[in-house]
């Protein structure tokens, strides 16, 4: 018999941070030169893009920030910020497993380990980041994307594709300015999504 678990016991300190509006929720991922510029000049990801291997798609601006090391790692040195439509999003977030077992959201360890097999949606919770790439307490979400969900992202989903690396730059150069803006930052708010969608993710 399957576990029964209300939201409330489930982990309260994952929440969805992000850019948005009514149309469209902004989603971070890094590049090197080949793939960003490809992607810029087609307004969507083209044939350098492998969609049978799993990319992550990122919401959380400083998260990716510390992911790619401000745009300074090998093959993250382009850092896009992609809208994509909201109903793309929550698609892939009602199609995902969660990378780790969680007893809270499968019934059995069996169970999640036969719905990663085949999935091809990976969720994965990390400790989000501050601007200075400190551990928050809370929790950041990346979705990996591989297959028909990845085919689906590039060709139905992505509505704009901006590359923001010198503006990243410039960021990056005034964190330690004791006088730093914080409303540079991109204002990103909680994403509110069902009870459902949210047992489905182990919020």
């Amino acid at each position: 018999m399957d576990k029964i678990y209300t939201i409330d016991t489930l982990c309260k300190d994952k929440k969805i941070f992000a850019l948005y509006n009514k149309k469209t929720i902004r989603i971070y991922q890094a590049y090197n030169n080949k793939i960003a510029d490809e992607a810029l000049n087609l307004g969507k990801f083209g044939p350098v893009f492998n969609m049978e291997r799993m990319t992550w798609i990122k919401p959380s601006f400083l998260w990716m920030m510390y992911r790619s090391g401000w745009a300074t790692k090998v093959n993250q040195e382009r850092i896009l910020a992609i809208d994509i439509l909201r109903d793309g999003f929550e698609y892939i977030l009602s199609n995902a497993v969660l990378s780790t077992y969680n007893d809270c959201v499968y019934s059995s360890y069996e169970q999640w380990k036969n719905k990663l097999q085949f999935s091809e949606v990976r969720c994965q919770w990390d400790p989000d980041r501050d601007l200075h790439g400190n551990r928050m307490a809370r929790k950041a979400i990346q979705l990996g994307i591989k297959g028909s969900m990845a085919k689906r992202y590039v060709n139905q989903w992505i509505v704009k594709i901006a590359d923001i690396t010198n503006e990243v730059y410039k960021l990056k150069m005034e964190i330690n300015n004791i006088n730093f803006d914080k409303s540079l930052l991109p204002k990103e708010t909680e994403y509110q999504i069902n009870d459902y969608v949210k047992r489905i993710i182990g919020m």
